[in-house]
């Protein structure tokens, strides 16, 4: 069932099924939206209108009232009555006009004010001031009316003068606002009244009369006094689970601060009825649509995956291999196109798959197996082994002497033709039709030896050996080669294939090493890997763990005797070996390319120092060993910018020192980097001169400003001519280049004056110090005394 869900075509009938549900939803939310909000406005406009009529239909009603107050005041034996102050008789004349035109009370007063008589025993106070405050009103003479409140109801009270032919007294007529003034408002306006009275005191309301049902009315009464039903012109009330909009008209209010409203209200549920079957319309088409969008969809994406069905089954086919049965769609569409490209993509792969596998498996140069197809070879011959006659099988790895020289010197084509002639040399040597050669890559090749022992492996090695000591011929030059190879057996030396080819390379690696010719694997020369592995990772901690120490040794001027610098130099204090010199990791350093790192670590402390002592007045150039592999790294010179910016230095306060034999390596990078570091504003210096073979001509186009004499020279030139006299020419050699001489190797003040009288610029040696931790340095600073200068003229003969 899940997964049916992912198929593309239910996604396809869901996605037609979701936006039509999702639009039709959104129109429908839209269209009820607009209803319920044109309804709630247009019971605004009918709450107005209702406002506006129940105005005019008391009105009405109090003039009807009037008129009939009127009649009374103009009867002739009313007003005899009045004339003689028969109270019997006006008291009767009053109840009975009362009953007839429904008054439920009548009185007359004086026009002292005074009530003359009166149907009620005894007249309210309020009615009593409402009726002054009525007769006193200045357009009371023909009459007038107003709404008054007496006791809990509400009552619209007459006032008509009795007049013989002036005023004599008033006639003053009240009449209750009963339920069919309020039906026939309702009857008129559809809008649902309810007269409602305040207590006296304000403590609550009380329903006078309603249109609504009991339940509503005890509802709207207890919900009266909520402040925002009297703030608010239009406010919303639930009465019964119905929604009203309501508004207050505000009726009368007496002295006592009681106030009788009428309420006027619209029903929204009644207001918003005759729209309900248009919004069932509306659903029912709805859900028509969303039939018909589903059906429609599903015909629709069963034409679209089908044929990616039959397509997939054909790609399912490709991957597995079989690729004679095509996708046969015939249409005119993006599908049709895509099964044409499918069948395009099937029978290219199928050609294709034969030269994937002749390249995955065979060297195309030589038409050798390659590395892969040569493991499984392995594989299967080490699977076998235990069946065999001497149950081991072995494997021969040869890596070509000086071919990289020839692939430079002759060029790539030539290389891949000789390549090719040791090739068939190689295999022409084989013994048995079951061995096999193979070429791993580059120069290096490995034969199979299946079902052999360790002496018949070395046989076959020694005998390549002698097949390649006749020199190759070809494109009209003649080439010598040699090689080194590695011997690793089955079971002896490994259980995979895996192990045997890297057992069979480092015995091939210390074969070309040691010069040997061939080497069988054994488990110390993996040890001494080991170590060196273990050694470069003490390295990597040391420098993580700052177990490096920066030493100095001084450079003085011979002339004076003054500190003019210091050699930089790096100590290793291990945690658990100890003190370890130089001579045991530096040239391990350089090999591994670790020397980087290190160089880096030692310009950063030795900045640091350069920084600290200039803040302290003291103003010293440095001298910094540079390694082959530095002298490679193009990245050198921003690295070492980058931490004379960390400290502010400048260039100029560093002496960087090459040796003769990492400038030769390479000379033209050498020389780039070189020229980069010196345009920059470093000082650089030969170290070690004198014990390489570099030309002069080109040292005299390096940029450097700084001959260091070896001190091999130096310690035994005092006792030894032929030393002095190279140390002189070596300086004289110097002074002619424009160079600054420095000599290495001062350890008697012997020498130090002779280097004097010869013109040696500067000197180190262990007469004035020995390299030392910056702490010492500094404490030696403080004590160095130079020797006496003996005089100028003594003659010191070299």
């Amino acid at each position: 069932m899940s997964v049916r869900l992912y198929r593309l075509e239910n996604k396809i009938v869901a996605l037609f099924i979701i936006l039509i549900v999702v639009v039709q939803l959104a129109g429908f939310t839209a269209i009820r939206t607009a209803i319920d909000s044109n309804a709630r406005n247009a019971i605004v406009d009918e709450l107005a209108i209702g406002e506006r009529v129940f105005a005019r239909l008391l009105d009405q009603n109090a003039q009807k009232l009037t008129q009939g107050g009127r009649l009374l005041a103009a009867d002739f034996g009313f007003r005899q009555a009045i004339g003689t102050d028969d109270r019997d008789t006006i008291t009767s004349v009053l109840s009975n006009h009362g009953a007839r035109i429904g008054a439920s009370m009548a009185m007359l007063i004086g026009t002292d004010g005074r009530i003359r008589a009166s149907t009620l025993e005894y007249p309210d106070t309020d009615l009593q001031r409402s009726s002054l405050e009525l007769i006193g009103k200045p357009a009371s003479e023909n009459g007038a009316a107003d709404n008054v409140i007496v006791g809990d109801s509400l009552f619209q009270i007459v006032a008509v003068p009795v007049k013989a032919p002036v005023t004599i007294a008033w006639v003053v007529m009240g009449f209750p606002v009963d339920q069919q003034l309020i039906s026939d408002m309702r009857a008129l306006s559809s809008l649902q009244v309810s007269i409602m009275v305040s207590n006296r005191g304000a403590t609550g309301w009380v329903s006078d009369v309603s249109t609504l049902m009991p339940q509503a009315s005890a509802m709207l009464t207890s919900q009266m006094g909520r402040s925002e039903l009297h703030s608010a012109r239009i406010s919303d009330l639930r009465l019964d689970d119905n929604e009203y909009r309501t508004q207050l008209v505000p009726l009368a209010r007496s002295s006592s601060g009681q106030r009788a409203v009428a309420v006027l209200q619209r029903s929204v549920s009644e207001a918003v009825a005759p729209y309900h079957r248009l919004q069932v319309i509306l659903l029912s088409i709805s859900v028509l649509g969303v039939l018909i969008a589903a059906l429609a969809s599903a015909v629709m994406a069963r034409r679209i995956t089908s044929p990616l069905r039959d397509l997939a089954a054909v790609a399912k086919r490709l991957g597995a291999g079989d690729y004679s049965e095509g996708a046969h769609i015939r249409r005119h569409d993006e599908i049709g196109r895509l099964s044409d490209a499918f069948e395009t993509m099937r029978s290219e792969i199928a050609s294709r798959e034969v030269k994937i596998l002749r390249l995955a498996y065979q060297d195309q140069l030589t038409d050798l197996p390659n590395r892969v197809q040569f493991a499984n070879l392995l594989n299967d011959a080490i699977a076998a082994a235990p069946q065999t006659k001497r149950g081991s099988c072995h494997v021969l790895m040869m890596d070509l002497d000086r071919f990289q020289q020839v692939n430079d010197v002759l060029g790539h084509s030539f290389g891949d033709d000789l390549l090719r002639q040791v090739a068939q040399r190689l295999s022409g040597q084989l013994q048995r039709p079951m061995d096999r050669v193979a070429r791993l890559g580059g120069d290096e090749f490995a034969i199979l030896l299946p079902d052999t022992d360790l002496d018949e492996a070395l046989e076959q090695a020694t005998q390549i050996l002698r097949a390649l000591e006749h020199p190759l011929s070809l494109q009209e030059q003649t080439v010598d080669l040699g090689a080194g190879i590695g011997i690793a057996g089955f079971p002896l030396h490994g259980q995979s294939s895996d192990e045997l080819l890297s057992h069979a390379e480092v015995a091939m690696y210390t074969a070309k090493r040691k010069g040997s010719g061939v080497m069988v694997y054994d488990h110390s020369i993996d040890q001494t890997s080991q170590e060196s592995l273990s050694l470069l990772s003490e390295l990597r901690r040391a420098l993580e763990r700052d177990e490096f120490m920066l030493y100095l040794q001084p450079k003085l001027d011979l002339a004076t005797g003054e500190v003019v610098g210091a050699e930089a130099l790096v100590r290793w204090i291990h945690p658990e070996k100890g003190f370890i010199g130089p001579d045991n990791f530096i040239p391990f350093a350089e090999t591994t390319g670790f020397i980087r790192q290190l160089t880096t670590w030692m310009m950063d402390k030795v900045a640091r120092v350069c920084g600290e002592l200039k803040m302290r007045g003291i103003d010293l150039k440095f001298s910094v060993n540079l390694s082959t592999r530095d002298l490679m790294d193009l990245e050198l010179p921003a690295t070492f910018l980058s931490i004379l910016g960390r400290y502010g230095l400048s260039p100029g306060s560093f002496c960087l020192e090459i040796t003769e034999s990492a400038i030769m390596d390479d000379p033209a990078r050498a020389q780039h980097t070189l020229e980069r570091l010196s345009a920059m504003g470093f000082a650089l210096g030969i170290d070690d001169f004198g014990t390489g073979y570099s030309s002069l001509a080109y040292l005299k186009r390096l940029p450097v400003d700084e001959l260091k004499i070896d001190k091999s020279f130096v310690m035994k030139m005092e006792q030894d001519q032929d030393d002095a006299k190279i140390v002189r020419s070596t300086v004289d050699l110097g002074h002619n280049l424009g160079l600054r001489v420095v000599a290495e190797g001062v350890e008697s003040e012997a020498v130090w004056f002779l280097l004097r009288q010869m013109g040696c610029d500067q000197g180190q040696g262990y007469f004035m110090g020995k390299p030392m931790p910056v702490d010492r340095f500094l404490e030696w600073l403080n004590t160095w005394r130079a020797p006496m200068m003996l005089d100028q003229s003594e003659n010191m003969a070299v």
